[in-house]
């Protein structure tokens, strides 16, 4: 869902959240499908493997949009043989150029062994500088818990990812506390 304030796009809909540590990363996000002010599903799963299970993927926004998003990225993946980076910017050239893509209202945060990226319809690929990057409603809540569970802790990333998520769904009333995390090593 878009909220409008000041003329920018606010999207509100989830939080995912990716933490990463050493060798290991983790992203997770919440169960909470909203349709305006209502919650409708508490249990939905946002957290998704590609490439054979070497990349992980949450979203926040249209769900449909977003699945339309995440086969396309599989299908860069595939064809860049698992590099999500390059994958990430064909999809975001794609999703930014095309009539169709263009429309679509979500946001991807996909990590591998190598790269935590998030892809936008607006053409961005960020790639964050200390291994955390969060989305949606909850998503700045969840980036500083975060935050101060990395730098404060020696919390593996499942642990900081869940903690983080359920610190953002005390908050944010776009997220609840049925979390799924996944993690590679």
């Amino acid at each position: 869902m878009r909220a409008h304030h000041d003329g920018a796009a606010i999207l509100r809909s989830t939080t995912i959240l990716s933490v990463r540590r050493g060798t290991a990363v983790a992203i997770g996000g919440d169960g909470q499908v909203s349709l305006g002010p209502n919650a409708v599903k508490h249990n939905a799963n946002k957290i998704h493997r590609l490439a054979d299970g070497n990349v992980i993927a949450g979203f926040a926004g249209g769900a449909a949009d977003a699945f339309a998003l995440l086969e396309r990225l599989d299908t860069k993946l595939e064809h860049f043989k698992g590099n999500l980076r390059r994958a990430a910017v064909e999809l975001a050239r794609d999703w930014r150029t095309d009539r169709v893509l263009r429309r679509l209202e979500s946001m991807i945060v996909a990590c591998s062994l190598e790269a935590t990226l998030m892809i936008s319809g607006s053409g961005d690929v960020i790639e964050p500088d200390d291994g955390v990057l969060g989305i949606g409603s909850g998503g700045a809540i969840a980036t500083g818990a975060a935050r101060a569970l990395l730098r404060h802790t020696e919390m593996p990333p499942v642990g900081i990812v869940e903690s983080a998520l359920n610190i953002a769904a005390d908050l944010c009333v776009y997220t609840n506390h049925k979390i799924t995390v996944e993690a590679l090593a």
